[in-house]
């Protein structure tokens, strides 16, 4: 190779190399420039509710109306168990209601029954203090007449007997009233017993009805099925996770910035959004609310800056920020997507 075209061959590469450090130092300017005047972070994603769907009660899958990702509505069905055991529980309880409401029932009865009983007794012996004092006088008057010889040794004994009957009969009655009395009470507490069974039956047959109703799994809100996991015929525990639902009605962004970024945030601020997975769309949103807790606060085993020796790091607040024209965007936004977020300093 002459040495004009090696002259020529190093003159290129020094143009290509000059153009390289341009375009760089263009860039790098513009970098720093843009810098100087936006905060930014890219620890930031997409955030939605998910909630979680949990079984109440075991039994085993008896239908199973979604699949993996399926879009629900709100209160549609989504999982039903088995509930001929409980439906069989359910009948007997509710047989043994129906007895305990006959016992009820016989227990008013009987109740109602001494009651009337003490009431005759009472005019029993009301009727017998008559015939008492009847007999007194009419034995009274014949003691005097016999003794006046005006009547016979038999009339005066039969006044006597009169008497004597009378006073027993009373007697008899006082007694029936005694017993018909010492009978409420114990009427009165089989009647509260059965009543009390009653309720307690009751009460077993509420709690039975709201099993029944947890083997019929609805949705409690709109969106999508993550990934489920359970299979029909499977035996499910209560409390066993089933699936989520991803609420897709409602995004937002939480962005995590450094703590020496915050001082020039407020609440309505605008602010740019670039999604990573789609870079190209040009979407903006607005500070909703800045946290009063950094993020290691939230942690499960928070930093304790008093034990041991002291590392300064540079904390993260969370920020949530709402996504303008949310509508239009919709169906870009997934939870947990990575997002860049950029405000410009006031």
């Amino acid at each position: 190779m002459s040495s004009d075209q090696q002259n020529k061959k190093s003159k290129i590469k020094k143009v290509i190399l000059l153009m390289v450090l341009a375009i760089t130092l263009f860039f790098g300017i513009q970098k720093v420039n843009y810098n100087l005047k936006h905060e930014t972070t890219d620890n930031a994603q997409i955030e939605c509710q998910i909630v979680p769907i949990i079984t109440r009660t075991s039994g085993y899958v008896k239908n199973l109306n979604v699949q993996d990702f399926d879009s629900v509505s709100n209160n549609q069905l989504l999982v039903e168990l088995d509930d001929a055991e409980l439906q069989s529980q359910l009948a007997e309880m509710i047989a043994d209601s129906i007895q305990a409401a006959a016992d009820v029932v016989n227990a008013k009865a009987s109740l109602q029954n001494a009651i009337t009983s003490l009431e005759i007794n009472k005019g029993n012996i009301a009727v017998g203090e008559v015939k008492l004092q009847q007999t007194t006088t009419e034995y009274n008057r014949n003691k005097n007449l016999f003794n006046d010889q005006a009547i016979t040794q038999k009339q005066l004994d039969d006044s006597k007997f009169n008497f004597e009957s009378a006073q027993k009969l009373l007697d008899n009655n006082k007694n029936d009233l005694a017993t018909a009395k010492s009978k409420i009470p114990v009427l009165e507490s089989v009647l509260s017993k059965n009543e009390a069974l009653l309720k307690v039956k009751s009460a077993k047959i509420d709690e039975i009805k709201l099993k029944l109703s947890y083997t019929k799994i609805i949705a409690p809100a709109k969106g999508k099925i993550g990934k489920k996991n359970i299979t029909l015929g499977q035996f499910v525990q209560a409390g066993t996770p089933l699936f989520s639902i991803v609420n897709d009605s409602l995004y937002w962004i939480t962005a995590n910035f450094k703590e020496n970024q915050i001082s020039k945030f407020h609440v309505g601020k605008q602010v740019d959004l670039r999604i990573d997975a789609f870079p190209d769309e040009h979407i903006t949103g607005t500070i909703e609310s800045i946290s009063d807790a950094t993020g290691a606060k939230f942690a499960l085993l928070p930093p304790d800056n008093s034990s041991g020796n002291f590392v300064k790091v540079t904390q993260r607040v969370p920020v949530k920020i709402k996504i303008n024209n949310i509508e239009k965007y919709k169906h870009y936004l997934r939870a947990g997507l990575s997002v860049f977020v950029s405000t410009a300093i006031d």
